[in-house]
């Protein structure tokens, strides 16, 4: 089958587009882990990039929801592994989706800059990405940055609006900011905002969480099994029930410090306010996914939490600055007269790389079994 598609770059992510004004989960699973080719773990027979990061898409379509422009739903592709987890949002294909929907013409162009709502359908999440239109126009580039990219974008603000409690319905579904995971002995947040994320104390595992990326490896199985517990704690899944791949987000927090960023700058302890590495599909993420961020943001912020109790040189409730592998993000608090989180801002950038006409493949038929030639008399 031949299957149009978008390939934009949102943020530190890669996001093939498709427009679906109607997915079903249960017709394009199957479509896309033999357009990204899944079966192999390097993706060579298929669009997939081989890694977490570059290996998401997007079904997109205008919404009918009053006040809200697009309808998005993501898709985590399997890598060597022929599912698609659809438990998630991802705030990097939501910004590529955001610049789509407007050189697209999904949603009309406004002189000087437009909004572009979109509810994200796997968490009922509802976002705003702001892309400049100069003159009623969806620019092709730009010269917007993000840590972790070496090219350059469409300069856009992405917002998270109402971030609090969208899987579980509170900010702390464990009841307390502090939980004790493995027997005692790992202090851990537990907090939904923007996403479901566990936040483990690094120095409870021998860390300090400003390591680099590829030094992490030995703590990803005890990281995964910190895991389960928290997705236990917070009533995300049963005893007995599978944990999803792609929540709770999990990952240390430790202390702002000096370290040398993946391009070899070194990050100074005094520009940011934490020391954060956090896991995507069971590795390293090579910077922070955005719903990861708002998660760190918002419990950096909250009272009596892992993230909070971290000694650091600027404390303010209105803007948390993550030291992550790739360089530091900053996360733009918005609260309402109660104190409440009413927006998480995050500026991003993005860009489209091409559109493409993907070749593929039928779903593979298992040969019938041969049949013996009749024995002659």
């Amino acid at each position: 089958m031949r299957l149009s598609a978008a390939l934009v770059r949102g943020g530190t992510s890669k996001c093939w587009i498709f427009h679906a004004p109607d997915p079903r989960r249960d017709d394009w699973e199957g479509v896309l882990v033999r357009a990204f080719g899944s079966a192999d773990p390097r993706q060579i027979d298929g669009v997939g990039g081989a890694t977490p990061t570059t290996s998401k898409a997007a079904l997109v379509g205008p919404s009918a929801e009053p006040g809200v422009d697009v309808d998005y739903t993501f898709a985590q592709v399997g890598i060597g592994r022929e599912v698609v987890e659809w438990g998630s949002n991802c705030g990097n294909c939501a910004t590529a989706v955001g610049l789509h929907a407007v050189q697209s013409g999904l949603v009309a162009a406004r002189d000087d800059a437009t909004a572009v709502r979109i509810r994200n359908r796997n968490t009922g999440a509802l976002l705003t990405v702001v892309v400049p239109t100069p003159g009623g126009a969806a620019p092709d580039g730009g010269d917007g940055m993000v840590p972790g990219v070496t090219g350059t974008g469409v300069p856009v603000t992405l917002s998270f609006v109402d971030p609090i409690g969208t899987t579980t319905g509170t900010l702390l579904p464990a009841g307390e900011p502090t939980t004790a995971l493995r027997h005692g002995t790992a202090p851990a947040t537990l907090v939904d905002a923007g996403t479901p994320a566990a936040l483990v104390d690094a120095a409870a595992l021998g860390l300090t969480g400003a390591e680099p990326a590829d030094a992490l490896a030995d703590a990803i199985p005890p990281l995964t099994l910190l895991r389960r517990q928290a997705a236990l704690a917070m009533g995300l899944v049963r005893e007995d029930d599978p944990v999803s791949h792609a929540i709770p987000k999990i990952g240390v927090v430790g202390p702002p410090a000096d370290y040398q960023a993946t391009d070899g700058r070194t990050v100074r302890a005094a520009d940011h306010d934490l020391s954060v590495r956090m896991l995507s599909m069971h590795s390293v993420h090579p910077a922070i996914g955005l719903t990861a961020a708002v998660a760190v943001a918002v419990a950096a912020t909250t009272p009596g939490s892992v993230p909070a109790a971290c000694p650091r040189h600027h404390v303010d409730p209105g803007r948390v600055r993550l030291g992550t592998p790739a360089g530091v993000v900053e996360v733009r608090l918005e609260r309402d007269a109660t104190g409440a989180v009413r927006a998480a801002t995050l500026r991003r950038a993005a860009r489209w790389i091409a559109d493409a006409e993907l070749n593929v493949p039928e779903p593979t038929l298992v040969p019938a079994e041969p049949v013996a030639p009749p024995v002659s008399a």
